[in-house]
């Protein structure tokens, strides 16, 4: 005879996946603050930032305020310490933190705040993962949506904190290998036409795609033929533009750089040491001979100034996404490459080095109109100001991580670094920052019309 089954939910194999990515982008954040020194950890490298004991406990203060707040109700240990490590900081008009170390809570003290955090949205999860139930948010909105913002916020702190620790003297790092660099053939720079056609920009907001939301909504753009260079502009250019008196020609640069750049007393990129008569390349453990084949990475001041000086300027976002992603026939890629998955033969990314590779290193990872190393190796500044697309809805769960933005100081870049996870090269992705903010991993390239 026989008898009825109880039925079983089935996990969700993209839910489960997830709560495995939350634990591989822990183990990401973790490696890069090993890296300090315990000594170190309440420097501040970057002083228009907080000192790195702030970010050991933002982390997960974010995914406890976002997952805990949102969805599982559990009681807060250290409420103090949720509010403590809430927000970042993002001075605009030369306001710069005062704070001392004295006024921050000892390392121990804040890891054991990330071990609690950690310990009960663990069991949280666990209990979800064995219902095979995902509980919605508060507000409505999937957990699915909420676990992802924590991923890539993370992932995201373990590129701007690689840029921060990059500026921390070299005796208060830990040091660790990079892959050896092989070497290449000359770059031989030339530029690409790009005819006229369209460009999607934006996810729909059916697509099964995580985005953060400036990335919806999904639009068509017109895009005239313009060229373009087909790879980012390198040291070996920069040093003739500075040459030329790139620094020095008031005509290169608007008033609010050249007020900037003159204040600071700026003369070169920020990742170069004058050494005698040698230029030497700032890397993350070392100091080294600079290596011009590699991407130039300056502030968006810089870029532009140079771009005057080349008589070019930057693309828009519209054209760097054609450049990219656009094909002949008008159709559109999953990346410049193609549809393939993200791999180390395409490009540098993903963690896998800490320095740059010479621009021409990935021929694999070229465009359909022919433009090379559009993914990674560095971000590439665009032209465009960074504000909403059409139909723009903030997160009800986080509504002002763009919109605060959106206030005419800050510049759209593409592309990624070698310290960009692989989850953020989708094409729709969007970062951005001020004109006169040096610290990122941004070169650019420029076009003519």
């Amino acid at each position: 005879m026989l008898t009825a089954q109880k039925s079983v939910a089935v996990p969700n194999e993209l839910f489960l996946e997830l709560i495995e990515r939350v634990s591989d982008a822990r183990r990401q954040s973790d490696a890069l603050f090993s890296l300090v020194r315990v000594g170190s950890l309440y420097e501040r490298p970057i002083p228009e930032r907080h000192r790195i004991i702030f970010y050991v406990g933002h982390l997960e203060a974010f995914d406890w305020n976002l997952l805990n707040n949102a969805v599982f109700g559990s009681k807060s240990a250290h409420p103090e310490f949720d509010r403590l490590f809430a927000f970042g900081i993002d001075p605009v008009g030369g306001g710069l933190p005062a704070d001392l170390p004295s006024d921050w809570p000892s390392v121990e003290a804040v890891r054991d705040y990330v071990s609690s955090v950690r310990s009960v949205l663990d069991k949280n999860l666990a209990k979800i993962k064995i219902s095979c139930e995902p509980t919605p948010a508060r507000d409505g909105s999937p957990l699915r949506a909420l676990l992802n913002v924590a991923v890539e916020h993370r992932l995201m702190h373990a590129e701007t904190l690689a840029y921060m620790l990059h500026q921390l003297p070299l005796d208060m790092k830990m040091a660790t290998l990079d892959p050896p660099i092989l070497a290449g053939p000359p770059v031989a720079h030339r530029v690409v036409a790009i005819p006229a056609g369209s460009v999607t920009l934006g996810l729909g907001r059916n697509s099964e795609t995580f985005g953060w939301d400036n990335e919806y909504q999904a639009h068509t753009v017109e895009v005239p033929a313009f060229e373009i260079d087909r790879y980012k502009v390198t040291n070996r250019q920069y040093l003739q533009f500075m040459a030329a008196g790139g620094y020095d020609t008031r005509t290169f640069w608007n008033d609010d750089d050249w007020n900037w750049k003159t204040a600071r007393g700026i003369s070169h990129p920020l990742f170069w040491k004058k050494d005698g008569n040698r230029w030497l390349w700032r890397a993350m453990f070392n100091e080294r001979p600079l290596a011009l084949d590699w991407p130039v990475y300056v502030s968006h001041a810089e870029a532009s100034a140079y771009a005057r000086w080349a008589a070019k300027s930057l693309p828009t976002e519209a054209e760097w996404q054609r450049a990219a992603y656009g094909t002949v026939d008008g159709s559109m890629r999953a990346y410049p490459w193609g549809n393939e998955a993200p791999d180390f033969k395409f490009g540098n990314f993903d963690f896998h080095r800490w320095n740059p590779m010479p621009v021409n290193a990935f021929p694999k990872g070229q465009s359909a109109f022919g433009v090379d190393d559009m993914l990674g190796n560095g971000w590439e500044w665009t032209s465009t100001v960074f504000g909403p697309f059409p139909g723009f809805e903030p997160f009800p769960f986080y509504r002002g991580y763009s919109a605060d933005f959106f206030d005419g100081k800050h510049s759209v870049m593409k592309g990624g670094s070698a310290r960009t996870a692989a989850c953020m090269l989708r094409p729709t992705f969007r970062n951005w920052f001020q004109a006169h903010y040096q610290y990122v991993y941004a070169g650019f390239r420029c076009v003519s019309r």
